[in-house]
This record gives structure tokens, sequence and C-alpha cells, in this order.
């Protein structure tokens, strides 16, 4: 192969980086644009495919938001309780209700004792009284464990929201989706392989070590964190899938609110 080859070989493979790294930035931003209410300009162009695989990191980012609101609320002398009910409002907000939607959809449909009726009753986009009842246990449950973690409560944050959406990745991964054409199915079409939840995880580790560093008389809480947030998060998972057989794009947003209050209780033993 002559050195002209070789050239254009080469400009062929930067060029192809060059593409690789505009489209992942691309999906990178639209990972935020789905999941959350943030302002992303029209003009932008975004690739949706594939936003799931930073589904984690959208969370840690929503924690670190909602850890500073805390902290400004903080410093202006907001009792712990007030302050955690105003920081669980923006949370909701941040997010447009998205996962707890989910969430209520899901409680709807478990409440079907038919299974065969269970996605109908959680399409239906009126909400039931077990879908309002499990908003209800799921916002006292961050408000009130929330207001008694202490310490760190921005790390707490990062934490709980990064997890319950590495949980939704495993789902994603490991389970069948049961709607094809249902508003997650484009999730499972280019989230597949086991390895899409190994960045992300050694993200969360790597804040538990930072827990650590910060803070290593509370490094009990660290560990707690990690191995309580991986069991939570993959339970979670596991458990609706024995339920419905599957996962929706409701169920998905069922394991992020579950696993963030859940997780939440747990570290306040810590």
């Amino acid at each position: 192969m002559d050195d002209r080859s070789l050239n254009e070989q080469a400009d062929g493979q930067v060029e192809k980086q060059h593409v690789g790294g505009q489209l992942q930035l691309r999906t990178f931003v639209a990972a935020f644009a789905f999941y959350t209410c943030l302002p992303i300009p029209d003009a932008w162009a975004l690739e949706f495919r594939g936003v799931a695989r930073f589904a984690p990191v959208v969370g840690l980012a929503i924690g670190g938001l909602l850890g500073l609101l805390d902290l400004g609320l903080h410093s202006l002398g907001m009792p712990a309780l007030t302050r955690s009910a105003v920081v669980i409002a923006a949370w909701v907000a941040l997010t447009g209700g998205f996962h707890l939607d989910g969430a209520i959809d899901t409680a709807d449909g478990l409440a079907i004792q038919d299974p065969e009726r269970r996605l109908e009753a959680m399409a239906d986009s009126r909400t039931g009284a077990f879908g309002a009842i499990t908003a209800v246990i799921i916002l006292l449950l961050k408000t009130a464990a929330l207001s008694d973690l202490g310490a760190d409560r921005w790390l707490g944050l990062m934490a709980v929201a990064g997890w319950g959406r590495w949980g939704q990745l495993v789902a994603i991964v490991r389970y069948p989706y049961l709607k094809p054409t249902g508003k997650g199915a484009f999730h499972k079409v280019t989230i597949r392989s086991a390895w899409e939840v190994v960045p992300s995880l050694v993200l969360l580790l790597a804040l538990g070590g930072v827990q650590v560093a910060l803070a290593p008389d509370r490094w009990l809480r660290a560990v707690a964190t990690i191995v309580g947030g991986g069991t939570i998060a993959f339970l979670t998972g596991l458990w609706f899938n024995q339920k419905l057989g599957g996962h929706t794009g409701d169920t998905y947003g069922a394991i992020v609110e579950w696993t963030e209050a859940l997780l939440l209780c747990l570290m306040t033993n810590f």
C-alpha cells in the first residue's frame, strides 16, 4: 500500500471518529431534552436513539442541581423539612413528572387482578385511586427521608437520582419490552448489550469514592448507598418483570421513582 492510500485510510478513520463523537454529543444532549425540562434550543440537531445509556448521567446532573438548590435554601436558614419539601417539588418540576407519571400508571395497572387487562389499564391516561395513592406515598417517603438525611444531602440526591436511572437501564437491557409501539420501545431497540450498564456503574462507584474522600467518618453510608442502590435498582426491575412478564415505558419510570424513594429511606439509617 502506497503513502497516498495510507493517508486516505488515516483521514477516513479520523473522519469516522469525528462523526461518531458528534453523534455521541448529540445523543448526550438529547438525553437531557428527553428526561428533563431543561431548555434545549430547538435549532440543535439531537439524536434520541440511545439516550437511555446517558440516563444515569442525567440523574447525577439532576441531583447536583437539586443539591445546589438545597444548599442555597439552607444558607437562607430554611428548616430541613420545609427545605426538603421544596427540593422534592423542584425535583418533580425539573423532570416534568416524567417518571412519577410512569409510577402512577404502573400502580393502576398492577391494581387490576386480571393480568390480561393490566397493560390496557396502564395505557389509560386517567389516574386511578391506586395511582394517586402511589404518588402520595412516593412523595411523602422522599420528603421525609430527605429531611432526615442530615449531612451531605447533595451527595445523597446525586446518588439516588443516578442509581434510579441505572436501574432503568438494567431493565432495558435485561427484560423484554411488552409494547412494540409503546413510548419506550425505541430504548430496547438501541440498548441491547449488557456492557451498556458498565460505564454508568463505574461513574456511580466513583461517586461513592467521592463520598468517602469528603467524609471518611461516614464511609458506611457510602458503602450502603452503593450496595443498596444497586440492589434496590435491580430488584425493583425484577419485581415488575415478574408481575407483568416484561416492561413498558411506565415501568421504567416506576423503577426510577421507587429506587429513589427506597434508597433515600435506606440512607437515613447511616
